[in-house]
């Protein structure tokens, strides 16, 4: 993944992957939003794209029903989970 065509195709195929999950993890406990966006690891944009999926909060693994935790990818694609606090409608 990276820059020019590959760029495009990449964020094609991590848009069909939000299209085809994005219920299911809006279904799950403390999850707020999901995107496409870019990999975040240790504050620094690594330009990997990737699912991008917002939480309320982060929580250890073992405060969660199986059926909460959130997978490390999606049909191929990263997911990358971020802490954004609860969203509100204005």
């Amino acid at each position: 993944m990276g820059e020019g065509v590959g760029f495009d195709s990449d964020s094609a195929r991590v848009a069909a992957v939000r299209a085809r999950h994005e219920a299911d993890l809006m279904g799950r406990a403390n999850v707020v939003a999901v995107s496409e966006g870019s990999r975040v690891r240790g504050g620094v944009d690594t330009g990997q794209v990737c699912l991008v999926v917002y939480v309320a909060r982060k929580v250890p693994r073992t405060e969660l029903a199986a059926s909460d935790v959130l997978p490390a990818e999606l049909d191929g694609v990263p997911v990358d989970v971020r802490e954004s606090g609860p969203i509100h409608a204005l």
